[in-house]
């Protein structure tokens, strides 16, 4: 399996970021992989991720780009100022839309639009790329996250966090938006455990689904059993689980069957 580092500066961060990069090959399709919270690039193999989805990385199912995050300066300092604090999540968006996606076309030589994925903090990151630009990327697979500001912002909100709100903009969508036409060719899939430490996902995996069926969107809500923890064991079988139906679900898009 190709196993590689890659360091490039962030005009957006101001630093040097890093990447791995698990695969590749003609046919493989791109994955922004974002790590949990606090999470760095390593994170993924380091957990076993890599290892859960080798068979799909070894015959060019996929190409994994892990990415570091700055979740310490954004969600997780608590004690920080808001409006800063919105503000680095904001120009982490921008490194991923601005920096990593042409990045990831250099070196994957692939115009398909990326999937993106993380678990916990990731699938939060994942849900924040994927819905304010589903031009961009393909599609996302979230497990166990919280996608409202409101568990890391204490209901704190300016016009800068809310672009980083999936609760909240996606709710204030208007019917006729091009994007709910976009996310209807892309692959979405939500999962969230009903065990230890899931309340606050699963309460927001209800808002989300209630909202996108508002809207007419069609997405993979899915509630996994009392035993399922929020933990990497599962997040191991998850990935495993929804994996296939992602890829499927974007090449049919990509061929025009759907």
């Amino acid at each position: 399996m190709r196993r590689e580092s890659y360091t490039h500066y962030s005009n957006c961060l101001n630093r040097d970021m890093n990447m791995m990069i698990y695969g590749g090959g003609d046919g493989a399709w791109p994955v922004i992989v974002f790590p949990s919270q606090d999470g760095m690039c390593h994170d993924y193999e380091n957990f076993g991720m890599i290892d859960a989805l080798s068979d799909f990385i070894e015959v060019g199912d996929i190409e994994l780009f892990c990415v570091d995050t700055v979740d310490r300066e954004s969600w997780s300092d608590k004690e920080g100022d808001k409006g800063h604090r919105a503000w680095m999540q904001e120009m982490y968006y921008c490194y991923i839309v601005n920096e990593v996606v042409p990045v990831v076309k250099e070196i994957s030589g692939s115009s398909r639009p990326p999937l993106v994925t993380g678990c916990s903090m990731g699938a939060m990151h994942a849900a924040i790329a994927f819905f304010r630009r589903p031009d961009i990327f393909g599609g996302m697979i979230g497990l166990s996250g919280v996608y409202d500001t409101n568990y890391f912002f204490d209901g704190w909100m300016n016009e800068t966090l809310y672009d980083n709100a999936p609760l909240a903009f996606l709710k204030n969508m208007p019917l006729d938006h091009p994007y709910i036409r976009l996310y209807n060719k892309r692959a979405i899939a939500v999962c969230v455990g009903r065990g230890a430490w899931e309340d606050d996902g699963i309460r927001s995996a209800y808002r989300l689904d209630d909202i996108l069926r508002s809207k007419g969107v069609s997405a993979w809500v899915d509630f996994w059993g009392y035993d399922v923890n929020h933990d990497w064991d599962w997040w191991r079988k998850q990935i495993r689980y929804f994996m296939p139906y992602a890829l499927a679900d974007m090449k049919l898009h990509e061929s025009g069957v759907i």
